[in-house]
């Protein structure tokens, strides 16, 4: 039921629709496995499968994430760092890519807003989440994108935003190979 309410909330903010795509890259993403547990691409996904049964939204928001990874050469963004957080802005030229973008982070607010965690297998985003009461999105839809201002009271917090607007810039150089490393956490 929560699934519907932020496809319905997405359909309102921004007039449509995530477009759905094939389920099961079969990358084991999602795994929880991490390094040196035996688990490499293409292993783990039964138990991926097991650990997200009851968020009938992962596959399609990793789908999704996936999609933007791979098409990473038509993606513009620029991050600027503030006292209380950041500021982006993350565009493309090309229509379905701009689509996805704003599916995206529509999609990501959602999750943070409803303590639903995604790539679990980085102790990164399992602190991200963890704190995610203490973060504040203003999520403004551009023409070919979305600007959004991730901002908190919480040094600490505004510490892994931060951080997190830094992975996504790594997710953005170097591709899906930045998704299965584990990402630093700031210093509480």
């Amino acid at each position: 039921m929560k699934r519907l309410a932020i496809v319905i909330g997405i359909i309102a903010i921004f007039g449509f629709a995530p477009a759905p795509f094939a389920q099961g890259h079969g990358c084991g993403q999602g795994s929880g496995m991490g390094k040196g547990q035996g688990q490499g691409r293409g292993q783990g996904n039964q138990h991926g499968k097991r650990m997200h049964a009851g968020d009938p939204g992962h596959a399609a928001d990793r789908d999704m994430i996936h999609f933007l990874v791979d098409n990473r050469d038509k993606i513009t963004r620029t991050v600027t760092k503030t006292e209380s957080g950041v500021d982006t802005l993350t565009e493309s030229d090309d229509a379905a890519v701009a689509q996805q973008i704003k599916g995206h982070v529509a999609s990501m607010k959602g999750r943070i807003h409803d303590a639903k965690p995604i790539h679990q297998r980085d102790p990164f985003f399992v602190e991200l989440f963890r704190n995610a009461d203490g973060i504040e999105m203003v999520i403004e839809p551009t023409e070919k994108g979305v600007r959004v201002r991730e901002t908190s009271k919480d040094p600490y917090v505004v510490k892994l935003i931060q951080a997190h607007a830094d992975v996504i810039d790594k997710f953005l150089a170097n591709g899906r190979s930045e998704m299965h490393e584990d990402h630093e956490l700031p210093v509480r």
